[in-house]
């Protein structure tokens, strides 16, 4: 008997996942392919991690209560509508573990974060595309949202910015959905992981909604915010009964005692960095915009957000190779082919400070000039 034989259907013949942020494993590259917050971790963590060495030699608190409250208070909930996860990854595995049966639909926005679609296969769902048109600015238009759903979806998945394109809609068109699809006895994932990095986000964000609705999870992460891709802390936000739900697949003692200390701090003392950093992007983005159509590259809009999703078509290339042309000048940026047809000549990269936007403006420049334009 082969191991295959024994392995689950749905997992049969199915990838893993593919993500950018890899540029650390290069020497001398300044990662543009990410989204992280571009002043890097507060000065503090250090000594937090530090501080939470004194709490080693017991469990860590499976209910991570302390760092819950932190959460609640901070988007104004209840505490009872918070759920911890080893980043909000966690958060978007046990989703449909909790909320769709194999077989059932999950409807799902392209090009958007990979891991939605890869944790409802692996439930044995299917997974129908929303295909976000270039015509239409990459925004989800309602009607045709709502006209793809049929009796077998359970779940709607939205990405607020949307990772990659950066395109943020606005929380009265998310709320609108999410009532539409309490009609139809949907739930609604909402990934607000990078909107905090975004000026102005408590206008847009819809978590402190969640006791309203009983269709709507809003997931949250300190990854990007406070750049700490190396300590897996994320959250969930719901009304309690979903809440209580999605307890019951989370894994006992999920966040360690190091995660529970350094997010509580963080979130509860240290916002001031994630704003500082939000502000900061905003007038830098406004400067790449220009900066970017002075130079040729083809760029017709300033982003939503802190990061750009744009074809590189009409330079007669790829993202694969644009990417390696700008990795010629110690750069990366994001080759978007993963995403699947029609992005294979997209590419995204990210806004951070002066310094290293300018460079990084002359290394697209290099690249385009490489191409012969």
């Amino acid at each position: 008997m082969r191991v295959r034989d024994l392995v689950r259907e749905p997992l049969k013949g199915l990838p893993r996942t593919v993500h950018g942020g890899t540029a650390w494993k290069l020497e001398d590259i300044e990662d543009y392919s990410h989204n992280l917050n571009p002043f890097g971790p507060p000065e503090c963590l250090t000594e937090l991690v530090k501080e939470s060495i004194a709490h080693m030699h017991h469990y860590p608190d499976d209910s991570c209560l302390d760092l819950r409250q932190v959460v609640a208070d901070h988007h104004g909930v209840d505490v009872e509508e918070v759920i911890i996860g080893s980043g909000s990854s966690e958060i978007i595995r046990n989703f449909p573990h909790v909320f769709i049966n194999p077989g059932d639909r999950a409807l799902i926005p392209r090009p958007t974060f990979a891991e939605y679609s890869q944790q409802c296969n692996v439930v044995g769902a299917k997974v129908n595309d929303l295909l976000l048109l270039e015509a239409e600015d990459f925004r989800i238009d309602v009607e045709r949202l709502l006209h793809r759903i049929t009796p077998s979806t359970k779940a709607v998945y939205i990405c607020n910015p949307n990772n990659p394109t950066g395109r943020i809609e606005p929380r009265k068109k998310i709320l609108e959905i999410v009532e539409m699809c309490r009609h139809k006895d949907v739930m609604v994932f909402l990934d607000e992981t990078l909107l905090s990095l975004v000026p102005g986000n408590e206008d847009i964000s819809c978590a402190s909604y969640v006791g309203s609705y009983d269709n709507l999870m809003v997931a949250e992460s300190l990854t990007k915010s406070f750049a700490i891709p190396g300590i897996r802390i994320g959250y969930g936000l719901a009304n309690r009964d979903i809440i209580e739900s999605m307890d019951k697949v989370r894994m006992s003692w999920n966040v360690g005692a190091v995660e529970q200390h350094v997010a509580t701090a963080l979130i509860r003392d240290h916002s001031d960095h994630v704003e500082r950093a939000a502000k900061m992007m905003a007038e830098e983005s406004e400067w790449v915009f220009h900066r970017l159509k002075e130079i040729g590259f083809p760029v017709d809009r300033k982003s939503d957000s802190y990061f750009y999703f744009n074809s590189v078509q009409s330079l007669r290339t790829s993202g694969a190779e644009f990417q390696d042309r700008v990795k010629d000048s110690g750069f990366m940026v994001r080759d978007c082919a993963s995403f699947g047809r029609p992005f294979e000549r997209f590419v995204r990269f990210c806004v951070k400070d002066r310094q290293r936007n300018e460079a990084f403006i002359q290394a697209m420049h290099d690249a385009i000039g490489s191409l012969g334009w």
